[in-house]
């Protein structure tokens, strides 16, 4: 397997009113690549954002569906979630500030 870079752990952020709610509790989520781990993911957010420090990753991985288009049979991409915990005297991450 090669190895995998900081800057392509993080996808994107995810934008939903659940997680949006949780950033007053210093919790931010983002897609992540589906072969990073909880290690990789500290370390990239800890280098994306200068200042930040980071507590705790939580992980869940959600399978791809599966979609018919007539006779075939394929299967959607797979996804991995990150929600991402600072610590308290942490800096906010300004991804998040404009939304």
């Amino acid at each position: 397997m090669a190895a995998i870079n900081y800057y392509d752990v993080i996808l994107k952020p995810v934008v939903s009113e659940t997680s949006m709610n949780a950033m007053a509790q210093k919790k931010y989520t983002f897609l992540v690549a589906p072969e990073a781990t909880k290690s990789q993911v500290k370390e990239a957010v800890e280098k994306m954002f200068p200042g930040t420090k980071v507590s705790s990753v939580n992980t869940m991985n959600k399978p791809g569906k599966d979609r018919r288009r007539g006779m075939v049979i394929g299967k959607t991409a797979k996804t991995k979630k990150a929600i991402v915990t600072l610590t308290e005297d942490s800096k906010e991450i300004e991804v998040f500030q404009g939304l």
